[in-house]
């Protein structure tokens, strides 16, 4: 994946990083995938658990450094992020894949597999229809396309920092947030900087995911505030404000994340759509 010099391992002989223009607090640098050491550290991590202000105070020094935040779940039952399998040579450039492409493919794929299932277990394949159908209304089989773009009405950085204080103020299902530091070009790009694996029984290369990701960045400001070892937690500047557009963005969820339709709410779009009208939070997980 290209990607900018990475500044962390100037924090190895400088810890406060100074050298950055930063003040950090006491951390410790990560390079631990699952195929052994990186060449270069993955991220920096604090050592204490995250608290509100603490985003703030450090993501615009740590911006000009060429360093992002995010918050990372250090009391996951799977461990911190030195355990969460990272996997970075595995990953590609988010910029080389096309958002439409991409989650047209999901779409479709979705489709396959339902119908290889079906066919696989003899099933009644008029029921099974029906049910896809109940399940994608008010869409079909083909990629119904973008939704429109939202009026941007607060700043995206503003709006990641305000999450970000009540993310480390517990109000979340994570156990231990900690504040870390990620080199990537933009926060969509950070679970790619990482190679992270919590998306893997959907796609193996999480860059097909930012590249979806920088195109919210694009249209919703979005901005990615929290990571668990299978859980995204982004904020959202520019939510839907019309159930029409909510249901568009619906099927973008739906294909990037099946298991947020499927496996967490009542199991149709419909319905999904109507929890993102106005929602500056959204929350992802993958089985």
């Amino acid at each position: 994946m290209a990607t900018l010099p990475n500044p962390l391992p100037k924090l190895a002989s400088d810890p406060s990083g100074r050298s950055l223009g930063l003040r950090l607090p006491p951390g410790r640098l990560i390079d631990a995938t699952d195929d052994g050491p990186w060449p270069e550290p993955l991220l920096w991590c604090a050592e204490k658990s995250a608290s509100s202000g603490n985003w703030a105070a450090l993501g615009v020094p740590a911006g000009r450094a060429g360093l992002l935040p995010v918050l990372v779940d250090a009391g996951d039952s799977q461990g911190g992020p030195e355990h969460w399998e990272l996997m970075p040579g595995d990953v590609s450039y988010p910029g080389d894949h096309d958002v439409e492409d991409v989650l047209a493919e999901y779409w479709e794929y979705w489709e396959d597999e339902e119908a290889e299932e079906e066919a696989g277990e003899g099933g009644d394949s008029f029921a099974a229809d029906f049910e896809l159908a109940e399940l994608l209304a008010p869409y079909g089989p083909e990629w119904p396309g973008l939704a429109p773009a939202a009026a941007l009405s607060v700043n995206p950085d503003t709006c990641a920092a305000q999450l970000a204080d009540s993310l480390a103020e517990g109000h979340s299902g994570f156990k231990d947030l900690r504040l870390a530091l990620v080199p990537a070009r933009r926060s969509a790009d950070i679970p790619a900087a990482l190679g992270w694996s919590g998306p893997v029984n959907h796609d193996n290369d999480v860059a097909r995911l930012c590249a979806v990701m920088r195109s919210w960045e694009d249209r919703f400001g979005m901005r990615v505030v929290a990571l668990g070892f299978d859980v995204l937690v982004v904020s959202v500047a520019a939510p839907p404000t019309t159930l029409a557009d909510a249901e568009a963005l619906a099927a973008e969820h739906f294909a990037f994340c099946p298991d947020n339709v499927t496996q967490n709410g009542s199991g149709k779009l419909r319905d999904y759509a109507k929890e993102l009208v106005g929602e500056r939070v959204w929350q992802f997980w993958w089985d």
